[in-house]
Formats: C-alpha cells, sequence, structure tokens
C-alpha cells in the first residue's frame, strides 16, 4: 500500500515520469557529480525501473559502471560504497539548492544501491473537483446572517479603493516595492565569495583522484553553512560577484594508507594566499567518507575564522 509523507507518495510512478525526472537532474549545474557519478545514476535507475533491483549490487555496478572485471572485491575496493554515498549527498543537495519543487524524488537509501522514487501527492494529472452548489440561505431556510450582507457590499468597496490608487500611484509600488540596485549592491557586497576549485590529485592514483572529488563535494555542503558566505562550485568564475572573491584550492596524495591534503585561500583580486594549512591522515580503519567529512569540516571552521582578515568592507 502507498503511503504518503511529506507530501510525497512512496509508491512507484510512471517509469516516464522517473526518466523525465532523471534528465533534469543530470542536467542540471547544482547536481555537483563526475562524469561517472553520472553514469552511476543512470544505471542504477534505469535498472531499477526495468525491475532488476536485485542485482544492483557492488559487484554488478562495479563492472557495468566501472569497468572492473570479474576479480572485483568490494571488500578490499570500496569504490561503489565510494561513489553512491557521494552520488547520495549531490542528490541531497539538488534537491535542497534548486529541486525543492520537483514532483518526481530519486533517492538512494542508505544501506543499498537500489534507488527510491516518490512523486508528489499533487503530480498527478489535474481533474477539476466537482463543486458542490450550495443553496442559499433563503433556500435553505436559515436566517440572514451578518457576513452574508457585508460581503456584496464589501467586496465592490475594496476593489474600488484598489482602482482609487492605481489611479494615485502605481498599484506595484505596494504591492511589490522594489529594492534600489545600490541596497542590492551593498548587501552582495557584505559577503564573500568562495570559489571551490578541484584539488588536484597527485601521484597519478585512482584513490587520489576519488578523494579530490569527494572531497570538493563535502567542502561545498560544509561551507554553505557559514553566514555570510556565497560559494561557487568548481568551474564556476566569481567574475560578476561583487564581494569578496577567494579562490579555496589545494592538492590531494594517497600514499598507501597515508593521505597528504594541502589547502589554501587565494585572494583573487592580488593573488595573496589568505590562509593556508596540511592535513595528514592514516587511513588505516577509518572509511573514505568519514575522512572526507571530516577535514572539510575542519577546512571550513578555519577558512570561517580567517574571513574576517580578507573581508573588505562595503564599497560605498
Amino acid at each position: 500500500m502507498a503511503s504518503k509523507e511529506d507530501g510525497y507518495d512512496h509508491a512507484d510512478p510512471d517509469p516516464a515520469r522517473v526518466r523525465e525526472q532523471l534528465a533534469i537532474i543530470l542536467s542540471s549545474p547544482e547536481f555537483l557529480a563526475s562524469e561517472r557519478g553520472r553514469r552511476f545514476l543512470r544505471y542504477i535507475v534505469e535498472e531499477a525501473l526495468e525491475g532488476r533491483r536485485e542485482q544492483l549490487k557492488a559487484y554488478t555496478i562495479a563492472q557495468a559502471v566501472f569497468g572492473r572485471d570479474a576479480s572485483f572485491d568490494a571488500q578490499n575496493d570500496p569504490v561503489v560504497r565510494i561513489d553512491a554515498g557521494r552520488i547520495r549527498r549531490a542528490l541531497e543537495r539538488y534537491y535542497l539548492v534548486s529541486g525543492n519543487n520537483d514532483l518526481v524524488r530519486i533517492t538512494i537509501p542508505k544501506g543499498g544501491y537500489a534507488p527510491q522514487f516518490v512523486i508528489g501527492a499533487d503530480a498527478g494529472p489535474a481533474v477539476e473537483p466537482k463543486r458542490e452548489e450550495k443553496p442559499s440561505p433563503a433556500v435553505r431556510g436559515a436566517p440572514t446572517g451578518y457576513r452574508d450582507l457585508i460581503l456584496p457590499i464589501g467586496v465592490p468597496a475594496i476593489f474600488g479603493a484598489i482602482a482609487i490608487l492605481a489611479i494615485i500611484r502605481p498599484l506595484e509600488s505596494y504591492l511589490w516595492p522594489q529594492s534600489s540596485p545600490a541596497a542590492a549592491t551593498s548587501a552582495l557586497n557584505s559577503k564573500t565569495v568562495i570559489a571551490v576549485e578541484p584539488f588536484a590529485a597527485l601521484g597519478g592514483t585512482r584513490d587520489s583522484a576519488d578523494f579530490a572529488n569527494g572531497l570538493a563535494d563535502q567542502m561545498i555542503a560544509k561551507l554553505m553553512k557559514v553566514d555570510g558566505v556565497v560559494v561557487l562550485a568548481p568551474g564556476r568564475s566569481g567574475g560578476e560577484a561583487a564581494g569578496a572573491v577567494l579562490n579555496l584550492q589545494g592538492s590531494v596524495l594517497v600514499e598507501g594508507a597515508v593521505l597528504h591534503v594541502h589547502a589554501r585561500l587565494i585572494n583573487g583580486t592580488d593573488g595573496a594566499v589568505a590562509w593556508a594549512t596540511r592535513y595528514d591522515r592514516d587511513l588505516k580503519g577509518q572509511t573514505i567518507i568519514d575522512v572526507e567529512d571530516e577535514i572539510a569540516a575542519q577546512i571550513a571552521r578555519e577558512v570561517s575564522k580567517s574571513l574576517e582578515i580578507v573581508r573588505p568592507a562595503a564599497t560605498p
């Protein structure tokens, strides 16, 4: 039986509607995923729509999406689990930033790789409900109330007052007050724009590249919670921004079970280094996702503390 939660019907929607939603997500600039991650999402959605949810295991996904051979061992190579976590976070961010009004939601519940599709309660075909004709009080035999006498007089009076206001002054100046360009510029100048650049993966290893991509996703999510900061995703330019533009960049190197991360904050105006640090971690006994989350959170905290030094005063 279908259940409803948060305005969404947890029943399998029309496959055509799911594919349409998938195309919207994959084409959105707010869906921050690599090309491999997009293939991952497309593959598991299509497999689920074709009725093959039970086959969505790490082994089959590794072969179909990541090009692994029959010797793939999910215990020793967590690439599928790591990318599933990244796609899960990318979907959460997409629906938070630009897809909060989408009628179909695609999620990947934790603990598996089979996607879940939920459809908005109001996503069905529009059917105009039958209007129930209510007899007037006189027909029902009920006494005429005070409200029944006021409405025929009050409504025309309201429209008459609106017409007078429209003659004296444009009505939109009352209903939709416009902010002056100077006020909008002043508000934007009070914020700091941070452009998160892709971290360089050193050593040419797949582990370094995977960690660099995941760290960028985590840093974007963490920095979005910092007050007074506008975050630009990788590949976006801060040239149009009116406030201070800082570039967050760095490098990642995985040597066996040891991780080295260099991070720095560059002033986009003069190229001066505003903040820089290094993180070294032993990956033994830890998941990659947990390490990414921990380092990204620490970077966000330290960058937040550094902003008061590099944030300029608003332009008068």
